[in-house]
């Protein structure tokens, strides 16, 4: 995975970093792994899995998915 362009310190409980990891860690999967096979939506479940310890997904989980399938949904992923 690509890293970050953000310091580990810079994550923040709210829906706005985490939708930004979120975004991040899609592009960097599909560019490390394009020929992937998984569904969207197992894609979408491994990249909760994978951003896990977002402070967003720990404070608030059902509202971390909630954003995420938005996130899906709005750019057409």
């Amino acid at each position: 995975m690509a890293p970050s362009p953000f310091r580990e310190d810079q994550r923040f409980a709210n829906a706005d970093s985490f939708a930004q990891a979120f975004d991040e860690a899609w592009a960097a999967h599909q560019r490390s792994d394009p020929h992937h096979g998984l569904t969207a939506t197992d894609k979408l479940e491994r990249m909760l899995e994978d951003l896990a310890d977002h402070p967003f997904v720990v404070e608030d989980p059902a509202m971390a998915r909630q954003v995420a399938v938005f996130r899906v949904r709005l750019l057409g992923l």
